[in-house]
């Protein structure tokens, strides 16, 4: 997909993979942005009640969820799962 940088991650994302309408939706530095930062625990555009969960999946070790928007407005998600093997770019209607 596209080069990331991740030195200061507080948690491994594992293989990165994007669905084909996050690929064709946000724009690969959006993404990668939006790597970074789910990688440093700012989950985005999450409740509160889903902040606490990730922080709570964090430390016990289950699946993380973020939630960004695109410069066009497009909502996008980053998930990455319990085992750490895999983080998915993707749209919600792709879930």
């Amino acid at each position: 997909m596209h080069q990331f940088d991740d030195r200061r991650r507080a948690f491994a994302l594992g293989q990165i993979v994007s669905t084909p309408g996050a690929l064709e939706h946000v724009p690969g530095d959006e993404i990668r942005t939006a790597l970074r930062r789910h990688a440093n625990c700012d989950w985005g555009d999450v409740d509160q009640q889903d902040w606490e969960e990730n922080e709570l999946s964090l430390r016990e070790g289950c699946r993380l969820f973020s939630v960004y928007q695109a410069s066009d407005g497009a909502k996008f998600w980053v998930i990455t799962e319990a085992d750490r093997s895999a983080t998915t770019v993707l749209l919600p209607d792709e879930y």
